[in-house]
This record gives structure tokens, C-alpha cells and sequence, in this order.
């Protein structure tokens, strides 16, 4: 029997290209373009940190709750699932203080709601994204 890493390492790269903007890269994925939003003097229709962060949390409950139906044997067809982030002034600084993700399900004939509910309250009680929330932040800056 194989054991798992009990910790991963996710290593991402952010350039600045101009203007209020950048490009985040990852190895062996499609480079994001990625600027500072529209609300706070930035570009309209380029994703922001603020979008990646309430996105992580919505593709975090899909992926843990596809991880969990999967194992449950949950039939259904479709998952969509929008999610909105509140962002506002508290304490002299801005910080999200509440996501609000709302997921569409369509099962399959014969599926019970209850069991698809369940489900999906267990992968957001799971969901390590929004379990890590509050995770620590520290900088190791090089200045040339």
C-alpha cells in the first residue's frame, strides 16, 4: 500500500508586464494574465487577485465534492456553481468577510437529495481552500 505526502508545494510566479498588471506562471501550465481590478484604478476584463481568490474557494468545493461524490457512488449529471465574494473596509483595511458559493446540482433518476446535500456539506467542511483562509502570509523579499 502506497503512502501520501502528508504536505505538497505549490510554487507560482508572478511577473509585471506594465500599466497595473502581470502574468502568473506555473510549470507545465497556461500562463494567467492578471492585473489590479476596475474598483481600485486597475483593467476591466483581466482576473484580479480578488477573482482568483473567491475562485479557488469555489473550484475547491467542486473538486473536493467531486472527490467525495465519486467515493459515494453520487449519480448526477451537471455541477455549476457561482460563488460571490463580499469584500469591505473593516478596521482600516479591506478583507473579504464572507463567500457566499452556490452550487447547482442535477442528479440522475433514482439519486436521493439528502444524500447529494450531505455530500456537498461535506466538501465544503473539507474544502482546504476555504479551510485555509486564515493562513499565514510571510515575505521574503530580494530588492536589487
Amino acid at each position: 500500500m502506497a503512502i501520501r505526502a502528508k504536505s505538497y508545494r505549490y510554487t507560482i510566479s508572478v511577473r509585471w508586464t506594465g500599466e497595473k498588471k502581470g502574468a502568473l506562471t506555473a510549470d507545465g501550465k497556461p500562463p494567467v494574465e492578471v492585473a489590479t481590478p476596475p474598483e481600485f484604478k486597475g483593467h476591466e476584463g483581466i482576473w484580479s487577485p480578488e477573482d482568483l481568490y473567491v475562485a479557488s474557494v469555489n473550484a475547491c468545493i467542486m473538486s473536493t465534492f467531486l472527490a467525495f461524490a465519486g467515493r459515494a457512488g453520487l449519480a448526477f449529471e451537471e455541477y455549476e456553481s457561482e460563488a460571490e465574494g463580499l469584500l469591505e473596509f473593516v478596521d482600516d483595511r479591506f478583507v473579504f468577510t464572507k463567500i457566499v458559493v452556490r452550487p447547482r446540482i442535477v442528479l440522475r433518476p433514482g439519486e436521493e437529495r439528502a444524500k447529494a446535500e450531505e455530500i456537498l456539506h461535506k466538501a465544503e467542511r473539507n474544502c482546504l481552500v476555504s479551510n485555509s483562509i486564515r493562513t499565514e502570509v510571510a515575505l521574503e523579499p530580494t530588492i536589487v
